[in-house]
């Protein structure tokens, strides 16, 4: 974001107000009752006040910057056309003392209380010099103490607002980075069980157990599944407000996009008794995927909480030149007065016996807040009893890209694969490492990233594990060490786009935790998939 320009504005005004007075001056000067001659030389020296002001304006625009001496010349020239034109012009030129009082506070204002405090001084020199000049201000002594005393008052409380905002605003920011810091640590420290709790209900899934048993699993699967989505709707929310999003678009394969949406809320689809359908399509769009996904997948999150039973689509249509993603739902629909209010933050809409349906109402602000984010438009419509469609609008065709080819996951393509993984935290390394030992690989569990010797086919690492080294600055040891860039991933609570800009030019995939099994799988197949590639190769 471009740091504003304060100086520019002051000098912006600046022109402004000379016009303004100007032209006030010339109204006094035609009026019958003056004698425009006494006016004259006031109006040739706001000719020549204007034309110093612009070349100063240029060069502010040009130049920008702290330059104290600029700063006060510009006082100065400020100061001694409005003394100018107050000696001249007399008692018909008083109300150009607006403009003094305008210009001392603009100065504080917009350049702090240093630069106020050197306005009111220049501001009372000049007021002094204006009563000795001219006799009518000698035959109004007391005016003239007004305009002294109102020249220091009024700078002076506005010297006190400047103070106290100065302060509230250093203990909003050092609030908001104790609030940045919370956040962090409570997003990593949080994503860890859960995650690990993911990981072993996996391992549990794949047990033989009985029908009860796996009702239960099946239980804490979908409780950690609401978890999760709350939390990631808070981190949503707290990433957005921060304004650390700067999204980067790229080709993306629509239909590819919404399948992946789609099997990640299968389960959520089966719990609420849904069938989740998507219709195909061959759309190729420019667009940050991660963005877009989170967009699709807090609509189905919606429709799944509000059309239980009822079967949702999720398909692409044609709108003018441009694409739409929508999703139908056969749900209670939202009545007409609450369609303007959904997309507040934690506005949610309330039915009777609603008490079971899990959220903070922060879906749909999330959805809204990214749109504009990536000039996209969120549009709902809706009748009670009938359902709901959700619209994404703004999408762009593009040529068909490069598809990438993804075999489907075979769990015997992992058997006998050698795992490094490295992770600080001892559930996190348990539940991992169960996981991958049921999936058939041989793992190597270290809880420390220092001297991790290991002749495995690929590393898989937490980011943080501790003071001493980064699971980025571990696998470029392991690498090192072997003499070849052995196959890496970093299991991340952090934040992705920081983790993925740091490790960016060395060939580490980057996945965030809670990640669910079969994200992790998948990676995991796409990296024996390119060891044998480049076996073949050889």
């Amino acid at each position: 974001m471009t740091e504003k320009n304060s100086e520019l504005d002051q000098a912006t005004l600046r022109l402004t107000v000379s016009t303004c007075a100007s032209m006030y001056i010339f109204i006094v000067a035609c009026l019958p009752s003056s004698n425009f001659a006494t006016y004259a030389p006031i109006l040739w020296y706001m000719a020549f006040f204007i034309s110093v002001a612009v070349p100063l304006r240029m060069l502010i625009k040009r130049r920008p910057g702290h330059f104290f001496w600029r700063r006060i010349f510009a006082m100065f020239h400020d100061y001694a056309g409005i003394s100018f034109a107050l000696c001249v012009g007399g008692e018909g030129a008083l109300p150009v003392y607006a403009a003094l009082l305008w210009v001392t506070l603009g100065n504080g204002m917009r350049f702090g209380s240093q630069y106020l405090a050197w306005a009111t001084m220049i501001a009372l020199s000049m007021l002094v010099v204006v009563f000795w000049i001219n006799p009518f201000w000698h035959s109004q002594p007391y005016m003239f103490l007004m305009l002294m005393v109102t020249t220091i008052v009024v700078p002076a409380y506005a010297h006190i607002l400047l103070k106290r905002t100065r302060i509230a605003s250093e203990e909003a920011i050092a609030a908001n980075q104790e609030k940045s810091r919370f956040l962090a640590q409570a997003s990593h420290d949080l994503r860890q069980p859960i995650h690990s709790i993911g990981l072993f209900t996996a391992c549990l899934r794949d047990a033989r157990l009985g029908r009860e048993e796996l009702r239960l699993v099946d239980n804490i699967d979908r409780s950690l599944h609401t978890v999760s989505q709350l939390f990631r709707s808070i981190l949503d929310i707290y990433t957005l407000d921060n304004g650390q999003l700067e999204p980067q678009s790229e080709p993306v394969n629509l239909n590819a996009l919404l399948q992946d949406v789609i099997k990640q809320n299968q389960e959520a689809a089966r719990w609420a008794g849904v069938e989740l359908r998507l219709r195909p399509c061959q759309h190729w769009v420019n667009v940050n995927p991660g963005l877009l996904s989170t967009m699709v997948q807090n609509l189905i999150s919606n429709a799944l909480k509000y059309a239980a039973g009822q079967p949702v689509l999720v398909g692409v249509r044609r709108h003018g030149k441009g694409l739409s993603i929508v999703i139908y739902d056969k749900g209670r629909g939202i009545a007409a007065e609450h369609l303007p209010e959904v997309f507040k933050e934690f506005y949610r809409v309330r039915h009777a016996r609603d008490k079971d349906v899990e959220g903070l109402g922060l879906g749909l602000s999330i959805v809204r807040r990214i749109g504009e984010l990536i000039d996209l438009q969120v549009r709902l419509d809706s009748r009670v009893d009938h359902g709901t469609c959700a619209t994404i609008h703004g999408l762009q065709a593009i040529a068909p890209g490069q598809e990438i080819v993804r075999q489907a996951p075979v769990q015997s393509r992992l058997q006998g694969l050698r795992v490094c993984l490295v992770e600080d935290d001892a559930s996190v390394l348990m539940a991992t490492s169960a996981l991958l030992e049921k999936w058939g690989c041989e793992v190597e569990g270290h809880s420390d990233g220092l001297n991790v010797i290991t002749e495995c086919d690929i590393i898989i690492a937490d980011y943080d594990l501790g003071t001493q080294i980064s699971g980025a600055e571990c696998i470029a040891a392991i690498r090192e060490r072997r003499g070849w860039d052995v196959p890496a991933m970093i299991m991340t609570g952090h934040e992705m786009a920081r983790i993925r800009a740091l490790v960016a030019d060395q060939d580490i995939s980057v996945l965030a935790k809670p990640v669910r099994p079969p994200e992790l799988r998948a990676v995991l197949l796409e990296q024996v998939k390119a060891m044998e590639d480049a076996r073949l190769a050889v």
